[in-house]
C-alpha cells in the first residue's frame, strides 16, 4: 500500500480548500494556500521595512523646507555685510552693519548646530552632485573643470544636498 505522499492530488478547481482533503501532503490546494500565505507574509515584512525607512528619513530631514527658506535670509545677510568691506566703523552705516555681522555670526552657529554645512566649491573640481554650473569661462592659467567663482552658496543638511552651489566653471 502506498503512503499519502505518493498519491497524486485529486482536488479539482471546483473543490473548496476548506473541505477535508484526502490527498495528504501532495494537495495542490494546500500548497497554493501555503504559497499565498508565505508571499503575503513577505510582502507585509517588505512593506513594514519600507515604511520604517521612509518614516526614519522623514524624521531625519525634518525641517528641510524651513531651512531652505532660511538660507535666503542668510544670503541677504552676507550681501549686507559685504557692503562694509573697508571695516571703517566711524560712520552710522558701518555701526549698523557691525550689528548685522553679530546676528549673522549667531545665525551661522545655529546652522552649524543643526548640521547645516556650506558646500566648499571655490577652487575645487566641479561636481554635479554638489554644484550647478551656470556659467563657464576660459582661463588658461587655471586648470579645466575647476570652479572659478561661486555665484550662490550651496548647503548640505546632514548628508543631503538641500541647495547645490551655483558656480562658474573654467573650461
Amino acid at each position: 500500500m502506498k503512503k499519502n505522499k505518493d498519491k497524486e492530488c485529486k482536488c479539482n478547481k471546483d473543490s473548496k480548500c476548506n473541505e477535508e482533503c484526502k490527498c495528504g501532503d501532495n494537495c495542490k490546494c494546500k500548497k497554493e494556500a501555503e504559497d499565498k500565505y508565505l508571499r503575503l507574509q513577505a510582502e507585509f515584512i517588505n512593506f513594514r521595512n519600507r515604511t520604517s525607512i521612509e518614516v526614519s528619513n522623514l524624521l531625519k530631514y525634518e525641517g528641510e523646507t524651513f531651512i531652505k527658506e532660511l538660507l535666503t535670509t542668510v544670503d541677504n545677510f552676507e550681501r549686507a555685510i559685504t557692503m562694509d568691506d573697508n571695516n571703517d566703523l566711524s560712520d552710522e552705516v558701518s555701526k549698523f552693519l557691525s550689528g548685522f555681522k553679530m546676528i549673522y555670526g549667531n545665525l551661522k552657529s545655529l546652522l552649524d548646530s543643526y548640521e547645516i554645512k556650506e558646500i566648499d566649491a571655490l577652487g575645487k573640481e566641479f561636481s554635479p552632485t554638489y554644484m550647478d554650473a551656470v556659467l563657464t569661462e576660459h582661463d588658461e592659467n587655471k586648470p579645466a573643470n575647476v570652479v572659478v567663482e561661486v555665484l550662490t552658496k550651496g548647503y548640505m543638511y546632514k548628508d543631503k544636498v538641500i541647495r547645490p552651489a551655483m558656480v562658474k566653471v573654467n573650461n
